[in-house]
């Protein structure tokens, strides 16, 4: 049911933006990858940037600090593996996106990383002539398409989103192959390939490998920010911008290449 309810949704997102394509596909493109979103709950979404800000202090910012201890092969690697899981996700929205090339690329990447290159630990790939490239998710997809961003909104834990950016975060979920292959009623699971937990411990290095990544954008940011809410919504923004349309633009402030909200990808 779940699966049925992801294809409806898609089909009927892809004939809307199709029906629109040829007298407003300028526009709406326009639109999706605007920097600016209007507010939807600013006094909530204020509370909760509050809030995880103090997460972030108590959890998140201490567990990557004792993380960057680790030898940088251990990181390197670790994040490789990361990345390469992702790449499960990157591939059909390379293809919902019609970027056959590039999922043909993700796809080489993952085959040749999962198995010369030890489940992803080490990047053959690259050296091979299959360059990384950025995440894809159905939030871009979703952009790609037309789909404009609509509200922007703070979630806990989770952080800055937007109207289109959640709604690609809960098909994230459950069209995500790893999650099918981890928590769903998987017969991997049955043969002892896969745990439930295997899915939340993955999701929750992610995270931490990427605050580790981003300790001194996010001091800089808030070192130099009048309004640190207000900064983190337009770097968000831009960010978001920048991996819709592809674009090798760095955002401002931006040290790490993989800057992306913290969620449940």
């Amino acid at each position: 049911m779940k699966r049925l309810i992801i294809i409806i949704t898609m089909m009927f997102l892809l004939c809307a933006s199709i029906a629109n394509a040829g007298s407003t596909g300028s526009e709406k493109l326009k639109k999706s990858t605007s920097s600016t979103a209007n507010e939807c709950f600013e006094g909530i979404s204020r509370a909760m940037f509050s809030f995880n800000q103090v997460v972030d202090t108590v959890v998140f910012e201490p567990l990557a600090k004792g993380y960057r201890v680790l030898p940088t092969v251990v990181r390197n690697g670790t994040s490789n593996v990361m990345g390469n899981i992702s790449n499960l996700l990157t591939i059909p929205n390379n293809i919902l996106q019609g970027d056959f090339a590039e999922a043909g690329n993700t796809v080489a990447r993952l085959a040749i990383n999962t198995t010369v290159g030890i489940l992803g630990f080490f990047d053959p790939a690259e050296k091979m002539g299959f360059p990384k490239k950025d995440k894809e998710d159905y939030g871009q997809t979703l952009g790609v398409w037309g789909t404009g961003s609509g509200c922007y909104f703070v979630l806990p834990i989770l952080g800055p989103t937007t109207a289109r950016d959640f709604a690609g975060t809960v098909i994230n979920i459950w069209g995500d192959p790893w999650y099918s292959m981890t928590v769903s009623n998987n017969p991997m699971m049955a043969e002892g390939v896969f745990n439930d937990s295997d899915y939340y411990i993955e999701k929750g290095t992610s995270a931490v490998d990427f605050r580790a990544k981003n300790i001194e954008s996010f001091d800089n940011i808030e070192r130099n920010s009048i309004d640190l809410y207000a900064s983190i919504k337009s770097f968000y923004l831009q960010n978001r911008n920048k991996k819709i349309s592809n674009s090798d633009k760095i955002v401002e402030t931006q040290d790490e290449s993989d800057w992306e909200e913290i969620d449940t990808k």
